[in-house]
């Protein structure tokens, strides 16, 4: 299975690196860096990342923030991960759009499907900030919306895992990798992949969903060129 357009899904923790806060200017680089190697095989490139290095909705509203306000914030902060994306593809040679489901000039402008595949099919990266532009859905739920619009080939979710396992590889060292997944059979394991929302958007329009380890340099190349990296949830 090889991929010419897709929606790559990082969390905003992926950009913390080692610092635990933030963003890691070392880590930013290595993402870009990944992100060219696919742009340099023509594929095309759209970008979701979370805020949780920056504000987590959720977390605010635990702190006593309002939660549509909470979640607005948490909008915010995503929109800052992408400006630090897009400026460092731009040290890259990349060309690149933002595009917001918050419009916020002249930072980005409002996403829109036609806008987006407009823009990848022009060979610009397209890094999709503020979630769904809506209170109460998760970067996941906006990941898997984007990807569709898009008409994506597939989610690819980068994380610091290598793929799906039966618990938690860091904590269970007896956890076994799934390699292939049915969407009904990881609901059925109660596997948590992506939340229940973007998961049944995901299955309800057939969109793939490759969970791979991003850290390890080359793997996102593999994954869209179909070797066996990671697990493929469809």
């Amino acid at each position: 299975m090889t991929f010419s357009r897709i929606l790559l899904k990082l969390s905003g923790e992926a950009l913390e690196g080692t610092q635990g806060f933030g963003i890691d200017p070392k880590r930013l680089a290595a993402y870009a860096s990944e992100i060219k190697t696919i742009v340099d095989e023509n594929v095309q490139v759209a970008i979701v990342i979370g805020g949780g290095n920056i504000f987590r909705g959720l977390q605010g509203t635990a702190e006593g923030v309002d939660r549509a306000q909470g979640d607005y914030m948490g909008m915010l902060a995503t929109v800052i991960n992408s400006m630090a994306i897009q400026d460092a593809l731009g040290k890259l040679g990349l060309r690149s759009k933002l595009l917001g489901g918050i419009a916020i000039d002249p930072i980005c402008e409002r996403m829109s499907s036609s806008r987006a595949i407009e823009y990848l099919e022009q060979g610009y990266v397209a890094i999709i900030s503020g979630g769904t532009g809506n209170p109460y859905f998760t970067t996941d739920s906006a990941a898997a919306l984007r990807a569709v619009e898009i008409k994506a080939d597939a989610i690819l979710k980068g994380t610091r895992v290598d793929g799906v396992y039966t618990a938690d590889p860091e904590k269970d060292f007896s956890a076994t990798k799934f390699d292939t997944l049915t969407f009904d059979d990881a609901y059925e394991k109660g596997l948590k992949i992506m939340d229940l929302t973007a998961f049944t958007l995901c299955k309800e329009n057939n969109l793939p969903i490759v969970v791979f380890n991003m850290n390890t340099p080359g793997n996102l190349v593999k994954v869209v060129k179909g070797e066996k990296i990671g697990t493929v949830v469809s």
